[in-house]
């Protein structure tokens, strides 16, 4: 007989911690995003993702329940996180980046559910269904919008049994989003661009996926005939942001803000030479996006504070830090906030 596997041998591990596991639970139907009815445990302690983005949105509301995670944290996440949640091992991703998810690595952290979270990819049915199969653990996909984050709550509480937290949760992404929709009714959007890149020639251009709290919070000038998929936005050059000339520039963590102010072509730009750039606030997460997930509404919140101050009447400290505690679990004290915004306020 030829010996077995490691990966054999785990496929037996988790085929018979399955049977134990239906032996004491019936299970349930879950439909997701996709429509798809997917039988998972009636309680569920033991759930993987298959992204960044899906990373972010679960860790604030099952942390405790991460078997692994789809890619190193950041290291700026240590100002934020427990300790103990880097020692989760790292299984890989689905979609986009590297497309590495180690199926063997999951297999032995023995999740009871894997969740996806995003921007459904059209064969996402599909692909959910064939991991199903292949794996024996049930794949759910959950959709993720800027506009619908409330909902994709709603949803992750009642898969996991945590319809209390779940609803605490979809309440703060309603109120923040509701409450900056009603005050860009009443404003003048502010013509502005989103510049990543370690050279400043990649854009978020308006309607894209990445580009959701930028086109909400101002006019997005960057149009452009086919908007970049890709989170480091679409390239362009310097004759186009001339151009554009937008009143307001964010720049990306890791790209030219600091060297803009000084640079004779970019001071041609009527946001740096009015001294109306910034960068965006990054800890654990970049606040725009990168990946586009929950965190995003950091940014609707500083760029209602940063670009319409009369408008956007509430006290930014207090909203960041009730946001940190809901969604990291951290107690945001203001030394970390200030650090956050050193560059990210009017100079």
């Amino acid at each position: 007989m030829k010996k077995l596997t490691t990966l054999a041998l785990t496929l037996l591990l988790i085929a018979a911690l399955s049977l134990t596991a239906c032996a004491q639970s019936a299970g349930r139907v879950f439909t997701d995003s996709t429509g798809r009815e997917v039988t998972v445990d009636q309680e569920i302690s033991r759930i993987a993702v298959t992204g960044p983005l899906g990373q972010i949105v679960v860790f604030a509301i099952a942390p405790d329940m991460l078997v692994g995670i789809p890619g190193a944290w950041n290291p700026e996440a240590k100002a934020f996180l427990d300790e103990q949640y880097y020692s989760l091992p790292v299984l890989g991703q689905l979609y986009g980046g590297k497309g590495d998810l180690n199926l063997e690595e999951l297999l032995k952290a023995a999740p009871q559910v894997v969740i996806d979270i995003g921007e459904p990819k059209g064969s996402i049915a599909e692909d959910m269904d064939a991991l199903t199969e292949q794996t024996g653990i049930p794949f759910v996909h959950i959709s993720a919008y800027l506009e619908s984050m409330d909902e994709t709550y709603t949803m992750l509480g009642e898969l996991l049994g945590l319809e209390e937290a779940a609803g605490v949760l979809a309440e703060t992404c309603t109120r923040i989003y509701s409450r900056a929709v009603e005050m860009m009714q009443g404003v003048e959007k502010v013509n502005m661009l989103y510049v990543t890149g370690e050279n400043g020639l990649n854009v978020l251009a308006n309607g894209g996926y990445h580009s959701g709290v930028i086109d909400m919070m101002a006019n997005n000038v960057a149009v452009v005939e086919n908007v970049s998929s890709k989170g480091t936005g679409n390239e362009v050059d310097m004759e186009q942001i001339l151009n554009w000339n937008p009143d307001v520039i964010v720049f990306s963590e890791n790209s030219i803000y600091d060297t803009v102010g000084e640079d004779p072509v970019w001071q041609n730009v009527s946001a740096i030479a009015n001294n109306r750039y910034y960068e965006v606030p990054f800890g654990p997460y970049n606040w725009i996006g990168q990946p586009p997930a929950v965190q995003r509404l950091l940014g609707m919140m500083w760029l209602g504070k940063l670009l319409y101050p009369e408008a956007a009447t509430y006290d930014l400290y207090d909203e960041v830090a009730q946001y940190y505690q809901l969604f990291y679990h951290c107690d945001l004290t203001r030394e970390q906030y200030d650090a956050l915004m050193a560059k990210a306020i009017d100079k």
